[in-house]
């Protein structure tokens, strides 16, 4: 299926059908790119396509089915147009790749499902081809490698990260800056073990690229790993309080085709023109399945003026541990000080006792 015109998107599968060009564009008007195909008497298949300047994603699967298709639906009890949507299916690739899965891929969309197979498929094309460079989907990569018969081991836990140190510049200068340690903390079900396992990635800070945007009320900071992982930071400034938080998290990763997002978050919350500091382990949940563990972290997307952190508001866990030597330390000097006073009232017990002859 290709889109004539001003071509954003071209999908080669296993049944061609013609595409809609009234429905189908490649997003004018700060839209997402659509490509949507016609089959049967009113049945339709649409993919939206989102990127973050690294990685395209398929955005939403959208399932139209005329229930008044006879020859299709001969039972039906209706005779409704139904459409059905489904988000974050796990199409994804890296910019200026070719997406390519020639494996069933069946996805869930409202009480149907659909099967992909024999898939070749790219949006926002630098040209009219498929790029020659793929991103292969993990069906695929599993299916070329021949089973192991030894049990796998038991991965070694990762350790603490490194913390690197990351920025966004606009017009030549730093709008956005960020030191940190980063560890993905994922679940996934283990064909092999028939169970949900918890699996420990680090970030390295010398294989990862960062870009971004900065605007008046939202900044973004996107982490790309060797063009195999990408985390993408939203973070929203009120201007009415003049306080910043964390509001989303997106991630796209290749262990195994995960696409984990959450775009009502609320951390590292902090003050305009003030930096967000934490040096203290705190783990960020975003879905079930995904949570981002953070090791001496300090942030600011928001008014920085010499390229440099502002003052830092300290996270509570980090105020918590300054706190405890406080108290350990005034409870071994009170401790002290009741040593000597007992001392200095026995004393002068004793020298009661005495009688001057």
């Amino acid at each position: 299926m290709k889109l004539r015109g001003a071509l954003c998107a071209l999908l080669v599968a296993c049944c061609a059908a013609p595409v809609d060009a009234v429905s189908s564009s490649c997003g004018a008007g700060g839209g997402l790119p659509w490509l949507v195909a016609v089959f049967g008497p009113g049945h339709a298949l649409g993919l939206s396509f989102s990127s973050n300047g690294s990685v395209y994603s398929v955005a939403n699967l959208t399932l139209q089915y005329n229930l008044s298709d006879a020859s299709t639906f001969p039972d039906a009890n209706s005779s409704d147009v139904v459409t059905v949507v489904s988000s974050s299916v796990g199409i994804w690739a890296a910019v200026n790749t070719t997406f390519r899965c020639m494996s069933p891929s069946a996805f869930s969309v409202g009480g149907a499902t659909v099967t992909f197979s024999d898939m070749k498929l790219e949006a926002y094309m630098p040209g009219n081809d498929l790029s020659p460079a793929e991103s292969v989907c993990t069906a695929d990569t599993a299916s070329t490698t021949a089973p192991s018969t030894t049990a796998a081991p038991v991965p070694t836990p990762p350790g603490t990260p490194e913390q690197g140190t990351y920025s966004v510049d606009n017009n030549g200068s730093v709008c956005l800056l960020a030191q940190m340690g980063l560890q993905f903390n994922i679940s996934y079900v283990s064909k092999s073990q028939n169970k949900t396992v918890q699996h420990l990635v680090n970030l390295t800070p010398h294989l990862t690229n960062a870009s971004g945007s900065c605007e008046a009320s939202r900044a973004t900071l996107v982490l790309t790993q060797e063009q195999a992982t990408t985390l993408n930071f939203t973070f929203t400034l009120n201007s009415t309080t003049s306080k910043y938080h964390l509001s989303g998290l997106a991630l796209l990763a290749i262990w195994p085709d995960m696409i984990a997002s959450n775009a009502s978050l609320d951390y590292l919350r902090s003050t305009l023109g003030r930096s967000y500091m934490c040096s203290a382990a705190q783990t960020l949940v975003v879905e079930p399945t995904f949570s981002l563990n953070t090791f001496r972290l300090q942030v600011q997307p928001f008014g920085l003026t010499t390229n440099q952190f502002a003052t830092a508001e300290e996270c509570q866990m980090d105020q918590d541990q300054m706190l405890i030597p406080i108290v350990v330390g005034a409870a071994l000097a009170g401790l002290v000080l009741i040593v000597l006073i007992a001392y200095l009232i026995g004393r002068r017990r004793s020298h009661a006792g005495y009688q001057t002859i």
